[in-house]
């Protein structure tokens, strides 16, 4: 890979149908950085977080861009009123941190009857009881709302070990 200049950015490629393992494979053997973000569906299988597109690194004067065009895969570079348009380098970091939070949270198993807390919109660090899992991304967790009990569904992702409450 190049060395990066003060001019490399990210843009997005719209790849042909389907074929965006195969833009990433051609453009990487052409030394272009690539990125394609991919969601797990089943634990196992991997699909793109958008299909039919992927981010390349170029930079708009030191690159060359005309093989771009011509590779495996790739169908064009989106531009707008004819000039490629960057995308933020913060974007493009918001998804690795995002996707790879959703990937540890999928690793996380928990066992019935274990302690867990819940993080995100709206919650505190709430204390819960994992019951079971609700299909791929939800659980079902058993929290004290108004002095009861309720079994309520929520998103894996918002679940984090609770090392402080198997302490107590």
């Amino acid at each position: 890979m190049k060395a990066p200049s003060n001019d490399t950015q990210w843009y997005l490629i719209q790849t042909k149908p389907r074929q965006e393992l195969r833009a990433e494979e051609h453009l990487r053997r052409q030394h272009f950085e690539c990125y394609l973000p991919q969601k797990s569906t089943d634990g196992t299988t991997r699909e793109p977080l958008f299909p039919g597109y992927l981010f390349i690194h170029l930079d708009r004067h030191q690159d060359n861009w005309y093989p771009i065009r011509s590779t495996r895969g790739v169908a064009r570079v989106v531009a707008f009123g004819g000039e490629p348009t960057p995308v933020q380098d913060g974007l493009i970091e918001q998804l690795r941190q995002r996707l790879a939070q959703q990937e540890k949270s999928a690793s996380q198993s928990f066992q019935p009857g274990e302690r867990v807390q819940i993080r995100g919109e709206g919650f505190e660090e709430i204390e819960a009881i994992f019951l079971s899992n609700d299909g791929q991304h939800r659980a079902v967790i058993l929290l004290n709302l108004l002095q009861r009990q309720q079994r309520v569904r929520v998103p894996k992702h918002y679940l984090n070990c609770c090392s402080a409450c198997r302490e107590g």
